[in-house]
């Protein structure tokens, strides 16, 4: 079989995306690989969502639409993935952009790989609500057998990064829907990715080729909520690798840290201010070292008013950084 002619299976979970999902669509559409199946799975949406999916069906053959009663992103994917038989599957959610060049670039490094390869993942650029790029600080390099790596730091970083060979998600048992029924989403990504990184070796594609927007409506602006997501999936990996005890708690500590600057991001002050105390409660003095930097990406994010930004400039003295800009998404 050729290269160009393996299936591909694309999942877009969407629930009430009708101000993103027409830009995700665009991004899938014209990646330079072919061969995809692209299975949009519509969560209970109750605004025009789907309507806009059908409009590019009729443009574009691969792309299928699917309905099911809201049941959560987990239960969305999974349904995707049971309605293709690719044997390769990739997640974009609703409001985030691939580079033209994604899906090639890791469907080459997953074949290269072989069987023992489960997980290639690339790197991701933050955008805001207008797709304009401001942080690109996520460079990783993580390789090979990466539980250890995965337990300390979520480099993967999202669902729309990754790309699984189907054997790693069948390995997996999908991702996991119980995070919902717990009121704890907003972690069944790292979950997927720890669970395939004690089974299967990962790749990386270093390259930006994922627009990965934050705003305050998505899943992850519910920080007391990832919060607790987090703290379900370390109990799993503390009981399965209590040798990874270490590792779990210095990454549960970088997880508080990147949910003040969200909470912030968000303008949820109430949710910054009690994990800010969790944080300093568990590493007291890293917490304080850690401030300025968790102020700088705060004041990078152009979800923050310019008088904000300004003035924290004026305390630490730095010159304004220049917008990235856009991306060729």
């Amino acid at each position: 079989m050729k290269v160009d002619s393996v299936p591909v299976g694309v999942v877009v979970p969407m629930y009430n995306a009708e101000r993103t999902i027409g830009a995700t669509l665009e991004s899938v559409r014209g990646q330079s690989y072919p061969a995809l199946d692209i299975i949009v799975v519509d969560d209970g949406s109750t605004d025009g969502s789907a309507a806009i999916v059908e409009e590019h069906a009729c443009r574009d053959p691969r792309i299928r639409l699917i309905r099911q009663e809201n049941g959560g992103v987990a239960a969305a994917r999974n349904l995707g993935a049971a309605s293709t038989e690719a044997e390769f599957l990739a997640f974009v959610d609703a409001d985030d952009l691939w580079a033209p060049s994604k899906i090639a670039q890791q469907l080459w490094a997953l074949q290269e790989g072989g069987p023992t390869v489960g997980l290639a993942y690339c790197w991701f650029a933050q955008i805001d609500a207008e797709s304009r790029v401001y942080s690109l600080d996520n460079r990783p390099s993580a390789e090979g057998w990466v539980l250890r790596r995965m337990c300390r730091n979520n480099f993967v970083g999202n669902g729309s990064s990754l790309m699984l060979r189907r054997a790693a998600f069948d390995a997996a048992g999908g991702f996991d829907p119980s995070l919902r029924a717990r009121n704890a989403q907003g972690c069944e990504d790292m979950l997927m990715c720890l669970r395939v990184a004690a089974q299967f070796e990962f790749r990386v594609v270093p390259q930006y080729l994922v627009g990965y927007r934050m705003t305050n409506s998505n899943m992850s602006s519910d920080v007391r909520q990832m919060l607790r997501s987090c703290e379900i999936v370390f109990a799993e990996f503390r009981e399965k690798h209590p040798e990874l005890r270490d590792d779990l708690d210095a990454h549960l500590v970088d997880m508080l840290q990147w949910l003040v600057v969200r909470a912030l991001v968000g303008g949820c002050v109430l949710a910054a201010g009690e994990l800010m105390r969790r944080l300093a409660t568990l590493e007291p003095r890293m917490a304080l070292s850690r401030l300025p930097g968790m102020l700088d990406t705060y004041c990078r994010a152009r979800l923050v008013p310019q008088w904000a930004k300004a003035g924290w400039r004026r305390v630490r003295g730095a010159q304004p950084r220049p917008p990235y800009g856009e991306m060729a998404w």
